[in-house]
């Protein structure tokens, strides 16, 4: 009854954010309806004085002067004022049909070149990314016709290569030719070599040195070696290695080898992706696997070794009376365990049955991207992606223990509304017993995201997000993938309970104040969250157990330093019969990234995570 009643309170509770954030209307992303603030104005002023301060003084002496340098770097303004959402489409729009003429390429060091002694000594260590690298990523030739939508296409590609940081297209019309216009695409490199660790459970401890950029060449290698803390036993090394663009033709090759501790891993891809709305993927992979898998329902992990070949392919052709991409796809999926646990049986265990599975989709797609700003960040652009994706999935399983028909179903859409930014989706899944004829572990799964306009409070700036998520399987076998829990997407952020079920509801809220406050150029962001969640065997959520996590916190940024995003967090988790396991404090220099994706991949059946 108690969870009954806090599930009401929180869906009127959401209701009533969306009714404001409706009042507020489409214009509440206008930046023209916040006044300007003259305060933050001069308080910037005052910060940027200060750090200058603090720079000329430091590069008197040696020790400051490094300190400075390891510390501090120049902020990147913003190119999207806040609360603004661009379409950068339109802004290119009147170029729409000409002819592309010469494409300049300008490439800019990861610093600028006046910068101090550390920036350019980094300028002089890093190797700048070859022109045939950008130009290889280019979408578009001179002599083919400009279209808006793949030049922002293209940008979004681009920005996505770990070793680029910003691209910006300048298009100038051609003075001699009005049919004409000239492209120059100036990119900023990033810096990517770094190392990296990771502290394991049983002693195991990780070390890493990675370079994303190879020689200026876009290749990415890295170099995993492990040991033991308690022994300083070797554990054993990992070598990864990937090529983004194998000779301009958008082909991703990946390869991974090695051992670390009791796993070892032979992994060998080459695929390719929808890029434009008319296009063809495709890809191969080969893996030979050892590991410990996590057995939820036994909460214990055991020793798994898989052989996989999977195959896929697929065709988009745009339909221009819809707007759309109408696509089909094929996947085969040949998996062999050569090692598993005991008990494996045609109910137990199924996820680890031996398997031929041929998947056909078929269905309609269309993706664009927009910037904004203050959603998840402090003002950087972000890049969210509108459209719709709709699939249906068909196929055939022959398994260990019986052959299986497969059906199912995936619908997933999003975009700017005038109460906000709304994304919602559903899949469901569902295997056919040949012999029988019975519908054997079903899933379906409702997904439903929300973050509301940015509304003005005094001087600063409030977002509220809402996010809801429904699971419920049923005729699931047992064992391993045949049980749910809350997990860090679809849970609850304090709750620090290990609980499963076939039948999870969760309901997250959280506010968020972008304040104006920047002292010493800090800013700072509060938050306040309320999470609900029910998790069980019963498909009544009402009826299973019921938990619920409240709490709050800080986000604290600084673009001069080298630091991301420092979040405390405060929270404590509750149950029917009052206080749980609870996460009181944590301490992360991270934040979550939502990043919605509709264009299709290869076929894939629905089921538990």
């Amino acid at each position: 009854m108690v969870g009954r009643l806090c599930i009401s309170l929180l869906l009127l509770a959401a209701l009533c954010s969306l009714s404001r954030a409706a009042a507020a209307g489409p214009g509440a992303y206008s930046p023209d309806r916040f006044p300007e603030d003259s305060l933050a104005r001069v308080t910037a002023e005052r910060n940027r004085r200060l750090y200058d301060s603090i720079r000329s003084k430091t590069s008197r002496h040696a020790v400051p002067r490094l300190l400075y340098r390891w510390l501090f770097v120049r902020p990147t303004p913003d190119t999207t004022r806040n609360g603004r959402v661009l379409d950068e489409s339109r802004a290119l729009a009147r170029y729409e049909g000409k002819t592309i003429g010469n494409i300049t390429i300008e490439r800019r060091q990861v610093f600028d070149p006046d910068g101090n002694w550390f920036e350019r000594t980094g300028n002089r260590v890093h190797a700048l990314t070859a022109e045939r690298v950008v130009r290889r990523d280019l979408l578009f030739r001179p002599g083919d016709r400009f279209d808006p939508q793949l030049v922002v296409r293209n940008k979004q590609l681009l920005r996505s290569r770990r070793y680029i940081s910003r691209v910006d297209v300048d298009v100038r019309p051609d003075t001699l030719d009005t049919t004409r216009v000239d492209l120059v695409i100036r990119t900023r490199d990033s810096w990517t070599i770094t190392v990296d660790g990771d502290v394991r459970s049983e002693g195991r401890t990780m070390l890493a040195v990675v370079d994303a950029n190879i020689l200026g060449s876009g290749n990415m290698l890295r170099l995993n070696t492990n040991f033991s803390r308690k022994d300083f036993s070797y554990g054993g090394n990992m070598v990864e290695y990937e090529i983004p663009n194998v000779l301009g033709t958008f082909y991703t090759a990946e390869f991974a080898a090695g051992r670390d501790f009791y796993n070892s891993t032979l992994d060998m891809k080459l695929s390719k992706e929808f890029l434009r709305p008319t296009d063809y993927e495709v890809g191969a992979r080969y893996s030979d696997l050892k590991f410990k898998q996590y057995m939820i329902e036994q909460d214990t992990s055991l020793l798994v070794k898989e052989r996989n070949f999977d195959l896929w392919g697929g065709y988009s052709h745009f339909l221009r009376s819809a707007g759309s991409s109408i696509f089909f796809t094929g996947h085969y999926n040949y998996r062999r365990f050569l090692r598993r646990p005991d008990g494996v049986s045609a109910t137990h265990h199924p996820a680890l049955h031996d398997q031929d599975l041929l998947l056909f989709g078929a269905g309609l797609y269309r993706e664009k991207f927009l910037t904004a700003n203050l959603i998840y960040g402090f003002g950087s652009d972000e890049y969210l992606a509108t459209g719709y994706k709709a699939e249906v999935v068909s196929g055939y399983r022959w398994g260990e223990f019986g052959d299986e028909i497969y059906l199912g179903l995936n619908y997933m859409t999003g975009g700017f509304r005038s109460v906000g930014y709304i994304m919602g989706g559903l899949s469901l899944g569902s295997y056919v017993d040949c012999r029988s004829g019975a519908w054997n572990r079903n899933a379906v799964d409702v997904d439903l995201r929300w973050f509301s306009n940015l509304f003005l409070l005094r001087r600063s700036r409030m977002r509220q997000f809402l996010m809801l998520n429904y699971t419920q399987g049923w005729n699931r076998g047992s064992g391993n993938d045949e049980s749910i829990r809350f997990t860090r997407r679809n849970g609850l952020q304090a709750l620090d309970e290990q609980v499963i079920g076939t039948s999870r509801a969760v309901l997250n809220t959280e506010t968020v104040f972008f304040t104006p406050w920047q002292p010493l150029g800090f800013r700072i962001a509060f938050f306040g969250f309320a999470d609900f969640g029910s998790i069980g065997y019963s498909p009544n959520i009402f009826r299973n157990d019921f938990f619920a996590s409240l709490g709050g916190g800080l986000r604290i940024k600084n673009e001069r330093l080298i630091f991301n995003t420092i979040q405390i967090r405060l929270g404590v988790a509750f149950g029917k019969n009052g206080l749980v396991g609870s996460q009181y404090f944590r301490l992360s220099n991270s934040t979550r990234l939502e990043q919605y994706r509709y264009r299709p991949s290869g076929p894939q059946p629905i089921g538990f995570e």
